[in-house]
């Protein structure tokens, strides 16, 4: 079977666990961000009672593989009585890792904006929250853009490790092929060119992104 053949046996099949793919990411990518500002702000809130299980959080979730805590979430939890469909698991599993790394991409831009900026905000009446929602956050986001969206696109390639949990997404698609046309190069080149061109079109979101901040940043 030449490539050509290959390519339009295997192509729907590519493009449906394509989409799975995407559905994955996006997904995570929605949890991440949630979880990644929770964690900041609890980071940031001068109280050890939110501090303290925080930092734990995000020491734990980046000091351990994420192939283990898919395990422990889709294979570890029905001992103790919690289970999940295998798409909510790893959405679940890619939110939970995503948002420890979002949460230090925030704090860091959080902590650089200066004190004269808070004092600003006091200045004018607001109080603590107000001043993080309508002072500092939008100042701190624009910082925070290239390195939560690096840890964004990573979320692309991470959705390969689902398929431990025998969910359709682009690598056990691709493995599926292979069972039946026993043809694993190109097939494994195929599912790494799609990967690739999917974190391309991320990258140049992610430049647009940097364009208009900066942008917006410069007229300010």
């Amino acid at each position: 079977m030449n490539f050509f053949d290959l390519m339009v046996l295997a192509g729907p099949i590519l493009l449906k666990g394509t989409g799975y793919t995407l559905i994955f990411a996006f997904s995570a990518m929605f949890g991440g961000l949630l979880v990644g500002f929770v964690l900041a702000v609890a980071r940031i809130i001068p109280s050890r009672w939110s501090q303290v299980p925080a930092t734990v959080y995000v020491s734990m979730m980046r000091g351990t593989p994420l192939l283990v805590q898919v395990f422990i979430i889709y294979y570890g939890l029905p001992s103790v009585g919690i289970s999940f469909e295998p798409l909510t698991a790893g959405v679940l599993a890619l939110s939970l890792n995503a948002g420890a790394y979002i949460s230090e991409s925030l704090r860091g831009a959080i902590v650089g904006i200066s004190r004269g900026q808070w004092s600003a905000g006091y200045s004018l009446g607001l109080n603590y929250w107000q001043n993080l929602h309508y002072v500092v956050m939008p100042q701190a986001l624009r910082l925070a853009v290239p390195s939560m969206s690096n840890t964004l696109i990573s979320l692309i390639k991470d959705t390969s490790l689902v398929s431990v949990i025998t969910v359709t997404e682009l690598l056990l698609a691709t493995k599926d092929v292979i069972a039946t046309t026993f043809q694993p190069l190109p097939l494994y080149l195929a599912a790494a060119g799609i990967y690739w061109m999917l974190s391309l079109c991320l990258e140049r979101v992610q430049g647009r992104l940097e364009k208009h901040y900066g942008r917006s940043t410069r007229n300010a």
